[in-house]
């Protein structure tokens, strides 16, 4: 047995530096789990005090985009590798170029292949979940029958939006055909983003890890005979090294921490939660936005809270659960993403139309 699955963890291309296609799915995985944890931390945090830490939720692609950046270059610079791949021991060579096996992780990529595998890593994600959220405002615009004013670009727009789905695909398509190729070791890529970014992955040899080792005393130890300007360069990169290793050390422990969340809301742990999740119902929402002062419950329960006239097409918000006229709790959320009256984050799903038996 152990023959004949010899294949999925070796390779064909007669080399023995390259990494399983088990590694490399896993060190794939790993940084997909960091984002949603933090993106629930951060929605925690907001949902518990909007007026403190709302601008984390409005703002946290920004954030977390300009944190994976300084990660991702302080690894590539120092490892030659990201974060996740360092995590599993390995490192990234380019495909061409003088002395490219011999090159030590530590002396990092070349620059051109440093900065591609930056961009691809860091910016490219960024600009797909921007990319994503904005085709999904258009479709809630769509379902909630709000229509488009009528201009040329109207027929490009629907058309884009039901391409993407089929560009999409198509892109995972090509992913997954990679990696099948990977498996029967046809290529060295097991993605097309290593490709654009002209590197391959190897495992790390021990001369990578002996010289990444003594890499810190090096450093320490060539700062004796420095001018003042270098020293204090070399203090920077000691002060950024220091901050980008503490902040990869508490990915490392929250890594395992990811691993014991996806067990416990696993699908066998299901009837678990929802016994230990089984609480009253909470009582009604308390006014925690202090800007909001003004806005004050009309007398009159047909009233609306937001324009105080009789509530035309009734709305509410399921976060909170008000309930406003329809235009005016579509334009308040869509331009603040807030309910008025409360504060707690709101998002177009979250209006509810309601409808009366005598209408």
């Amino acid at each position: 047995m152990a023959e004949r699955g010899a294949h999925l963890t070796t390779s064909s291309l007669e080399v023995d530096d390259r990494p399983s296609i088990f590694e490399v799915i896993a060190q794939e995985s790993l940084m997909g789990t960091v984002r949603p944890a933090l993106q629930h931390v951060v929605k925690v945090l907001a949902d518990s005090n909007p007026a403190r830490y709302g601008w984390l939720w409005r703002w946290f692609d920004e954030i977390y985009v300009a944190l994976d950046l300084f990660l991702q270059h302080h690894y590539l610079s120092q490892t030659s590798a990201s974060f996740s791949e360092n995590f599993y021991g390995l490192k990234r060579v380019a495909l061409w170029g003088q002395g490219v096996g011999s090159r030590l992780a530590c002396r990092g990529l070349p620059r051109r292949h440093h900065w591609r595998s930056l961009l691809l890593l860091a910016l490219l994600p960024y600009c797909r979940v921007k990319l994503e959220k904005f085709l999904a405002r258009l479709r809630e615009e769509e379902d909630f029958s709000i229509h488009l004013p009528r201009a040329p670009w109207k027929k490009l727009y629907k058309a884009f939006l039901a391409a993407y789905p089929f560009t999409s695909m198509v892109w995972e398509g090509w992913v997954f055909s990679q990696q099948l190729l990977y498996v029967f070791g046809r290529t060295w890529h097991h993605s097309p983003l290593l490709r654009l970014a002209g590197v391959r992955l190897v495992n790390l040899t021990a001369e990578d890890i002996r010289a990444m080792d003594l890499q810190p005393l090096l450093t320490a130890g060539s700062g004796t005979n420095q001018s003042a300007h270098e020293k204090l360069r070399l203090f920077l990169s000691q002060a950024v090294g220091g901050v980008a290793f503490s902040l990869s050390t508490g990915l490392s422990v929250g890594v395992f921490f990811l691993q014991f969340l996806e067990w416990w809301y696993s699908s066998e742990n299901q009837d678990t939660i929802k016994t230990l999740t089984s609480l009253p119902t909470p009582p009604p929402p308390v006014h925690l936005d202090e800007q909001t002062d003004q806005l004050t419950l009309p007398k009159h329960q047909s009233l609306c809270p937001l324009c105080h006239k009789t509530r035309a097409n009734d709305t509410a918000l399921a976060t909170s659960g008000y309930v406003f006229c329809y235009r005016c709790a579509y334009t308040c959320v869509k331009r603040q993403q807030r309910c008025p009256l409360t504060g707690y984050p709101t998002e177009l799903q979250h209006l509810i139309k309601l409808y009366s038996l005598d209408g």
